[in-house]
């Protein structure tokens, strides 16, 4: 019988470094794929239908939430979902393939209720709130109001930590990376 595939759930408050860790990674050659998410919004530029979203109509998707067919999901504006199908981890996970997600907090703490130890959720936190406010002013992608918003988010993440199989601290970006590769490589070998 070939070896299933491990689950790795990693969440962040936004600017806290959980995207460049999760690339530094796959430039290591760590061996995982991503988990395709479905959203009821329609595709954009080159996007392809199974490569880079499922798309579902706002009908479809909630006729999914209906029949338990998401592991989570978020309604993200009125019949604008985004999610993760249970049957894509499924898939991946019994072809042998370490399967990422990169979800919030409440959808990562949904998925390691579901796959317990088959699961391993890693929570990327950023050295300091003023940092992340610091981060995420730099970026100069949002107006303040947004930044405070995304702050005050960022606080209640925080305060959901210690719900998490492991907490990164990134405020060495290498340090961090070696670490999460420790974490990870760990798992996966178990």
């Amino acid at each position: 019988m070939a070896k299933r595939g491990k689950i790795i759930i990693f969440s962040a408050p936004s600017g806290a470094g959980k995207s460049t860790i999760i690339s530094a990674l796959r430039e290591r050659g760590i061996p995982f794929v991503f988990s395709v998410s479905a959203t009821s919004r329609p595709p954009r530029g080159e996007e392809k239908e199974g490569e880079h979203y499922y798309f579902l109509t706002p009908e479809e998707f909630e006729a999914k939430i209906s029949a338990g067919e998401f592991l989570e999901y978020e309604e993200v504006y009125k019949g604008r979902y985004y999610g993760t199908l249970r049957s894509e981890v499924d898939r991946k996970v019994a072809a042998g393939l370490n399967v990422v997600l990169d979800i919030d907090v409440v959808g990562a703490l949904n998925v390691k209720k579901i796959y317990g130890d088959e699961a391993k959720t890693i929570f990327i936190m950023p050295p300091s709130i003023e940092a992340l406010e610091q981060r995420l002013s730099a970026r100069a992608t949002d107006e303040a109001d947004k930044i405070a918003e995304r702050v005050a988010k960022a606080e209640w993440e925080i305060g959901h930590a210690d719900r998490f199989d492991a907490v990164v601290v990134n405020d060495d970006l290498s340090t961090a990376c070696n670490e999460a590769e420790k974490i990870f490589t760990r798992f996966i070998a178990s």
